[in-house]
């Protein structure tokens, strides 16, 4: 089954999870992609119809026809007889790859889990590592964050990502290694984000804009979190993994530490080895899939890189 993605525009990520709350479990198979994809001239429809509808961008009249321009990239409308190229000030403008490889590479990204590599996109799709790897930078816009305030239950966590030195050590102390500070609502979305350092001044400003007063917050015993918290006015619980730990009632971070988990096992076997310079891009990514786990996203990345520049 397909999903037309012009009509899913301009949601968020609670929108989606109601709009496809009676499909949670339908699959957006590569069959459906290619039946609705066939090639390039169906794609440029798609981003057509996503960006503009039956909406002329030039003379803003409803309803239009818009009519293709043999050999180029664009379209008339019935109206104005005003030129439309739907693919400017996108992701895919002023690309010689083809369109379809582009949905194509957009749909790889949406049904894998550990991410996807530029030089397996060179192997996909037939171009040069150089394309490749600005392609999957490209898609990688398309999952940035848009989670709402988080609510409920909420958990608290910190990672470090990033090679080492002989004789450096692993964890909090360690050199060479990017701090990324993580907040999860149980049953609901993720945020983690890329710091330069974890102290008050990083952490507290993250944590205002995007958990609730009402949340009841949940860490470890990291001492960032023991006056941070409680003097923010949340509701503060505690879990000692140094006294082994790892769950007391309701009390834990393993929803987070699972998050962790995926995100770093994918870097090493997808990525092997990522800059900090781009870690929030691929952050991002795996933040994306989760929050979006239970829907299908190709349809939603399609939709957002109709408009994403």
């Amino acid at each position: 089954m397909s999903i037309n993605t012009c009509s899913i525009r301009n949601y968020n990520t609670l929108t989606y999870v109601l709009l496809f709350a009676n499909i949670s479990n339908m699959r957006y198979t590569f069959k459906d992609f290619k039946a609705e994809y066939p090639d390039d001239q169906a794609c440029l429809l798609s981003v057509l119809e996503n960006r503009f509808g039956d909406t002329c961008p030039k003379c803003g009249v409803v309803g239009v026809k818009f009519h293709p321009i043999t050999g180029r990239q664009g379209f008339v409308c019935s109206e104005c007889d005003k030129h439309i190229y739907p693919l400017a000030e996108t992701i895919f403008r002023k690309s010689s790859t083809s369109l379809w490889n582009w949905f194509y590479a957009i749909y790889l990204f949406s049904v894998s889990k550990n991410g996807v590599s530029a030089k397996e996109l060179e192997r996909h799709l037939g171009v040069t590592y150089k394309t490749a790897w600005r392609m999957a930078k490209q898609i990688r816009k398309l999952m940035e964050d848009d989670t709402d305030t988080f609510t409920g239950t909420v958990e608290m966590d910190e990672t470090y990502v990033g090679g080492r030195k002989k004789g450096q050590g692993v964890g909090r102390g360690t050199k060479n290694k990017t701090p990324i500070f993580g907040i999860v609502e149980r049953g609901g979305s993720v945020k983690a984000v890329v710091a330069p350092s974890l102290t008050h001044k990083t952490v507290k400003p993250i944590i205002r804009d995007q958990v609730s007063i009402e949340a009841v917050v949940n860490t470890d015993y990291f001492h960032l979190y023991k006056k941070l918290i409680p003097d923010m006015g949340y509701e503060h619980q505690r879990i000692n993994h140094s006294a082994g730990q790892y769950g007391i009632g309701e009390t834990h971070t393993n929803t987070i530490e699972g998050y962790w988990s995926q995100l770093k096992n994918s870097i090493r076997g997808t990525y092997h080895m990522v800059s900090p310079k781009y870690l929030q891009t691929y952050v991002n990514e795996f933040s994306f899939r989760y929050n979006y786990r239970a829907l299908p996203i190709c349809p939603i990345l399609l939709e957002r890189a109709a408009k994403l520049s």
